[in-house]
């Protein structure tokens, strides 16, 4: 791992630390994934099919530094959606600190707006608002290609919020389903 994202990736754990044990409001905190989901997302991620590989909830960056990796990797970038103002600063600061500019692509705004005009998606990784999760699901599972892989976050964390999403991919005849108890919890879909 380049020194340059290990380092801006320590400062987003501390600052994601910090920000659990005060009282910063919900929607200022990073609420980023840990390192260990990081790992997970970044091995899927280099060996998913071509496609475009998006992220639906930026943050600070920090899953975006794992997928990045992963994308440099393959030949790949990353195209990630935030919509609130003040983490797309933080992220595009994340980005550039690390060196990952030429491999990530920043879209400020909604994704279940921006996002209409997907093509072919080779990696997804949704961590948004619980309550946009049903909608994006749907926004992306179509454009996945075969074996295209779609990796939800929180939903162990998240259980009763998530519950009927996870249903929903279990019975989706398009993709086979499985969570997967790691960090918070990661439903992976996969379509046939």
């Amino acid at each position: 791992m380049p020194a340059t994202v290990a380092a801006r990736m320590r400062e987003l754990e501390e600052l994601d630390d910090r920000d659990r044990r005060d009282d910063t409001p919900q929607l200022q905190r990073l609420r980023q994934i840990p390192a260990e989901t990081g790992r997970f997302l970044a091995i899927l991620c280099a060996g998913a099919p071509d496609g475009q590989v998006i992220e639906v909830g930026t943050s600070a960056g920090y899953s975006g530094l794992w997928l990045a990796l992963a994308c440099r990797v393959a030949g790949r970038t990353l195209r990630t959606y935030e919509v609130l103002d003040a983490k797309v600063a933080l992220a595009r600061e994340t980005f550039a600190l690390a060196g990952v500019e030429d491999v990530v692509e920043l879209v400020a705004g909604d994704f279940l707006a921006a996002g209409r005009d997907l093509g072919d998606v080779g990696f997804c990784f949704l961590d948004a608002e619980k309550d946009d999760y049903e909608s994006a699901y749907e926004m992306v599972v179509p454009h996945l290609v075969p074996g295209g892989l779609l990796v939800a976050d929180n939903v162990i964390s998240h259980q009763s919020a998530l519950q009927s999403l996870v249903d929903a991919a279990h019975v989706d005849p398009r993709v086979d389903a499985v969570v997967v108890p790691i960090g918070k919890g990661e439903l992976v879909c996969r379509r046939i």
